[in-house]
């Protein structure tokens, strides 16, 4: 830290001292947009010297005295109300007063708003690339599994046989609508507000597309702005009112909303995972469980409860951000000083359990042998049944009545009494006895006259119900197949869309280190 008599150069004497200088103060969670402001103090600088606002010797200084600060670290700030202010210091203690100049035409409020993108964005990126690593596993262990038939549950009770990968798929879909809200989220942080100053923008001959090229904010890929006209000059790469550009945190409340809808989906798949567990239906790697301190045979999911828990924090955050940008009036307020650290920490969460989640998926082993015993459980072929009848003419509410008469007959055939309808596979009478019997007397028939015995058979095994199932996204394994053929294809293309955000980023980065460069 430098000399505790380091006076806030936005402060001064007047404001400086008093109880409320460490409520006020953001330096310290500051220190993860330090390097943004740093890049955005060095494009500001380098605009303001090619538009003449200030001269090369002055913008050298500045620059140079940056680049101390870089290398001193967050750590080594002088004591300020937050870390732009604690930079503009610093570069004062070192060039002198002509430091003051790199503050000239913007604000606090802009270079904050500026700050908070330039570091969301990179945020977002990562936690795009995760989701994508996370669907990458879950297609490779589909493939592996698209003949493993399991039970499909409504309200956790047992519904209709499917398969591993057919489940597994249903979650890589989900995580792909994931990584287009990201991916869209993306597209509305990457605008700059810079130039905008306090609100009301500048007298200053500024080139607010300059800082937004040198910074890499670029919007290529945003949608038209509402009301533009055709052909009319389009400003992709700032939020061009100047006073939404400093008032807006709608950025926030997209890219929290959208990893909270991550974490939702995670938090689903944690939670089969878990009832999947107990059921011994699958096994989780050691690497992602955990034991009792005082039951030793005890082996529990606690990673995947972590990522269910990890949604609440998630969509905690979203309602806190909600919760302080509802009320605010136009144009900056200090509230917004508590709105973004909820966006960060949630995208830390859920990023990391995006990770632990997909490491869970790529460890675990299924049990085949038990899941296709429970597949047949609960009658869960039932629907196939109904489904046969009514391709051959009977009306499907027909049929279904028949085939629910057939159930309850088996369950108190087997049981001699009706106190568990549900009974097991056996109990249900997942046989063609209690559906020939229920034909004759729903249908008025025997079974035989509608349909033939052995496709009755077949539609009463699970992994035949699978296999029948071939409608587009159904279970069957060809159909799944060609579905992760084309999950193959979405993969890549948000893995390519990931890179080319990446890489522009990286340029306009090179950019400007080239022209931070020529004043040396």
């Amino acid at each position: 830290m430098a000399d505790e008599g380091s006076e806030d150069v936005v402060r001064r004497e007047r404001f400086s001292g008093g109880p409320a200088r460490g409520f006020l103060s953001s330096l310290a969670a500051d220190e993860r947009i330090f390097a943004a402001d740093l890049a955005v103090d060095r494009a500001h600088v380098v605009m303001l010297e090619e538009q003449g606002i200030i001269d090369d010797g002055d913008a050298g200084a500045i620059l140079e005295a940056l680049d101390d600060i870089e290398s001193a670290g967050h750590s080594a700030l002088p004591d300020g109300e937050d870390v732009h202010a604690a930079i503009e210091t610093a570069v004062i203690e070192r060039v002198g007063e002509r430091g003051g100049r790199m503050h000239t035409a913007r604000s606090r409020n802009d270079e904050v708003a500026t700050c908070i993108r330039y570091r969301l964005r990179e945020d977002v990126l990562n936690a795009v690339e995760t989701a994508i690593e996370a669907r990458e596993v879950l297609a490779e262990v589909a493939a592996e599994h698209t003949e493993t038939v399991m039970p499909g549950f409504t309200h956790l009770q047992p519904a209709q046989p499917t398969t591993v990968a057919h489940y597994l798929q249903s979650y890589e879909s989900a995580l792909a609508r994931d990584t287009e809200r990201l991916l869209d989220a993306y597209e509305r942080i990457n605008r700059s507000p810079l130039g905008a100053a306090a609100f009301a923008g500048t007298p200053f001959d500024i080139d607010r597309e300059r800082t937004a090229e040198l910074l890499g904010f670029d919007g290529s890929s945003a949608s038209v702005a509402s009301g533009a006209s055709p052909g009319a000059e389009r400003r992709d790469g700032v939020v061009e009112n100047s006073m939404d550009a400093v008032s807006a945190r709608d950025f926030l409340v997209e890219t929290t909303g959208a990893v909270a809808a991550l974490a939702t989906t995670l938090s689903g798949l944690a939670e089969d995972l878990v009832v999947f567990s107990n059921k011994d239906y699958v096994e989780l790697s050691d690497d992602y469980s955990s034991t009792s301190s005082i039951m030793p045979q005890k082996k529990n999911p606690d990673t995947m409860e972590l990522v269910r828990g990890a949604a609440g924090d998630a969509a905690a955050g979203l309602n806190a951000l909600l919760s302080i940008l509802k009320g605010l009036p136009r144009a900056y307020n200090r509230d917004l000083q508590r709105a973004h650290p909820h966006a960060f920490e949630a995208v830390d969460a859920v990023t990391e359990a995006t990770a632990v989640a997909a490491g869970a998926v790529a460890t675990a082993e299924w049990s085949e042998e038990t899941l296709a015993t429970a597949a047949g459980e609960g009658f869960s072929t039932a629907t196939g049944v109904a489904d046969l009848l009514a391709m051959h003419g009977v009306p499907f509410r027909t049929a279904h009545e028949m085939v629910a008469n057939a159930t309850q007959r088996a369950a108190e055939r087997s049981s001699g009494e009706r106190s568990d309808p549900r009974g097991s596979a056996a109990e249900q009478g997942a046989d063609y006895e209690a559906l020939d019997a229920a034909a004759q007397d729903i249908l008025g028939t025997p079974l035989a006259e509608r349909v033939d015995r052995d496709a009755v058979e077949a539609a009463l095994d699970p992994a035949e119900s699978v296999a029948s199932r071939d409608s587009v996204g159904g279970p069957a394994p060809e159909t799944v197949a060609a579905a992760l053929a084309r999950v193959e294809d979405g993969i890549a293309a948000d893995t390519e869309a990931l890179a080319t955000r990446r890489e522009a980023l990286e340029d306009a980065e090179a950019t400007l280190r080239e022209e931070v460069a020529t004043y040396a």
